[in-house]
């Protein structure tokens, strides 16, 4: 596999595999173009050389087929503007028109395909759908780190039909994958990994992978009541999964056996409802009254894990400390984004992954402050979770 930079686009028609599933409003107009100015530079690289590109994505969950809402037509008037490129449109992903306008394409020529979910066979991963794709091309580009855990027809099944010197990453994964594998396997200790988010559930393997490589874990959200709970403490109305208690009293018994620090928020922000106007005070976490919830962490916590984070060399966050979209609780995760940020002026390596933690990051305006933002997601949490994924394993 050749690395993207060192690949020559030159007469190639590049069929280029991206993630557009951008947000649209009810005029169908993008809300948040975070994933399409990253393919940007990909799509540029293959014009600059003498190449044209094919790009093809998928666009929301489409049930039935074709519908108005998911066409990918939305983002035309849009991607020509960001590429100064006239940007041409096939009303399919497959099928005549898709193959004519293909074939016509010239050098710096840029055409979209409609939403490959449109076709139940993409999901599927169907061969023969993969196979149809295939043929628009004859070099295959996949950029879209947020489908690489899915074995689709567009995001691993295709490169079977294209050569070892046929297929690469594009800009956005090959950044992806380095930066995921610099944390997983080449991380300069300290390493801290800070997990955060409401259920323990949602992240017990990624936990129990960064056991075996980190030497701090930070425990914020929802997720740490469950801890709390399985140690004895009282949360009062906090969430708590309690068929996980033996889960979290698990891993501090791994983390204790691997000499791995967990460190859990000593205090936290409660309230008498779920609500930005709802009354708040400081308590410890483990001490919440009945009739209150926990939801952002404490001044203590917030100087107890800023502390482990500016002595960190490597930062790995994934999930908000408390529900920050309320102004009242978002405290902690302001402090938590601007310690990784401070971390990395000292030069630490900080990656942000996973879709709350890129919001908060962009919410207080740190994203170029950091190493890099992921835009995986769920892809993302898979990476650290030790799976391998179909879209970078069909590549590699």
């Amino acid at each position: 596999m050749h690395s993207f930079s060192d690949f020559s686009f030159n007469g190639k028609k590049a069929l280029v595999r991206v993630d557009f599933n951008v947000p649209l409003d009810a005029a169908f107009k993008i809300t948040d173009d975070t994933r399409i100015t990253a393919t940007i530079p990909t799509i540029r690289k293959i014009l600059n050389d003498g190449g044209s590109v094919i790009l093809m994505s998928h666009l929301g969950r489409p049930k039935e087929g074709p519908t108005e809402k998911y066409s990918l037509r939305h983002l035309v008037s849009h991607l020509s503007d960001l590429l100064n490129v006239k940007v041409q449109f096939a009303n399919d992903a497959v099928g005549e028109d898709a193959v004519q306008m293909a074939a016509a394409l010239k050098a710096g020529q840029v055409l979209l395909l409609e939403n490959l979910r449109f076709h139940k066979e993409e999901e599927k991963g169907d061969r023969a759908f993969a196979e149809k794709l295939s043929k628009l091309g004859n070099v295959y580009v996949n950029d879209a780190f947020g489908t690489a855990h899915r074995a689709h027809a567009s995001t691993a099944v295709i490169a079977d039909f294209f050569g070892t010197n046929e297929k690469t990453f594009g800009l956005v994964m090959e950044g992806e994958v380095k930066s995921a594998e610099k944390v997983l396997h080449h991380a300069a200790p300290p390493f801290t990994a800070i997990i955060g988010g409401a259920k323990v559930s949602d992240k017990i393997l990624i936990i129990e992978n960064l056991l075996q490589r980190a030497n701090n874990i930070i425990i914020g959200g929802g997720m740490a009541y469950t801890f709390f709970k399985a140690m004895g403490g009282h949360i009062g109305n906090s969430l708590c999964e309690d068929d996980r208690l033996d889960t979290a009293r698990d891993i501090l018994e791994k983390a204790k056996a691997n000499k791995v620090q967990i460190i859990l928020p000593e205090d936290a922000i409660i309230a008498d409802q779920f609500s930005n106007e709802a009354q708040t005070r400081e308590c410890m976490s483990n001490e919440i009254p009945d009739g209150w919830m926990g939801l952002d962490i404490g001044p203590k916590a917030r100087m107890a894990f800023e502390e482990v984070i500016q002595k960190s060399k490597t930062v790995l966050w994934n999930g908000p400390m408390g529900v920050f979209e309320m102004d009242s609780f978002a405290k902690g995760t302001e402090t938590i984004a601007h310690a990784v940020a401070k971390a990395t002026s000292n030069g630490a390596f900080s990656l942000i992954g996973g879709g709350d933690s890129v919001a908060a990051i962009n919410k207080f305006n740190l994203a170029n402050q950091v190493s890099y933002v992921s835009t995986g997601g769920g892809a993302l949490l898979e990476y650290f979770e030790g799976k391998t994924l179909p879209g970078i394993a069909a590549i590699q």
